[in-house]
């Protein structure tokens, strides 16, 4: 049962997935169509239309992920998203239609782990939800050892050892340090900051043109065509992001 927040709507049901979605809008259509795109990504999707209702949500019914529009009619977007990032470590999605770099990077710096921008397609959504849920449940849990595929390739974090193929694949400790610190956070971006503090900690530099030679290393090393790379992708002017691929 859904507690009786301002703003929220009472939860639909979807069967076999075990995992709490909640979807923060104002709009009731948006709401629907993000609805009917995650029936069966989530057993349970909570909806709040407003944001004062969406944090009070997260806090009572703790989700596992959060779908957050940034033109909410009572706080700012990014207000919203770091009250969130301060009740919860669920993943959150943002919802929308600013495209420019820094309004980007402000969303990441603000805890958002990913955004869609407006008009969005179901499938890409699903798609990014899956991501962040399968992250979110531990399936990727690099920092305990274990070994992970992406595409042929296969990294081995208790050694560490990288294979791509049946090759071995030399990585230099920077490249290692930068492709962990990718793959730590698989399906979400990660910005030229947060890479670079990872990476080379609080030195001074050029983070994009440090990391722009480094990506450039890796995907020369790992990517079948490191010219479309499918691996580590790139976020224009914000970052990068690691995806995992199925094995062709």
């Amino acid at each position: 049962m859904v507690r009786d927040v301002p703003g929220a709507v009472a939860p639909s049901t979807a069967p076999s997935r075990p995992s709490t979605v909640l979807i923060i809008d104002d709009e009731p259509q948006i709401r629907r169509v993000v609805r009917t795109a995650l029936e069966g990504e989530a057993t349970v999707l909570l909806e709040a239309g407003t944001g004062a209702g969406g944090v009070a949500l997260a806090s009572a019914e703790r989700p596992d992920l959060i779908i957050l529009d940034l033109g909410l009619p009572d706080a700012d977007g990014q207000a919203i998203c770091r009250a969130l990032r301060e009740r919860s470590r669920a993943p959150i999605i943002v919802l929308t239609a600013r495209h420019g770099e820094a309004e980007k990077i402000a969303l990441f710096d603000a805890g958002a782990d990913d955004y869609v921008t407006k008009p969005f397609s179901s499938d890409e959504l699903r798609a990014r939800v899956r991501a962040h849920l399968r992250r979110a449940s531990g399936m990727l849990r690099p920092e305990a050892g274990g070994a992970i595929t992406a595409g042929d390739v296969l990294i081995d974090f208790s050694v560490p050892a990288v294979a791509k193929g049946d090759a071995d694949v030399h990585l230099t400790r920077t490249e290692w340090d930068l492709l962990r610190a990718l793959a730590a956070n698989e399906g979400r971006t990660m910005t030229h900051a947060q890479l670079f503090r990872a990476v080379w900690g609080s030195g001074s530099g050029d983070a994009q043109q440090y990391l722009r030679v480094y990506v450039r290393n890796l995907r020369q090393k790992l990517e079948r065509d490191p010219v479309r790379p499918r691996l580590i992708v790139t976020e224009p002017g914000v970052g990068y992001r690691f995806v995992r691929t199925p094995r062709p």
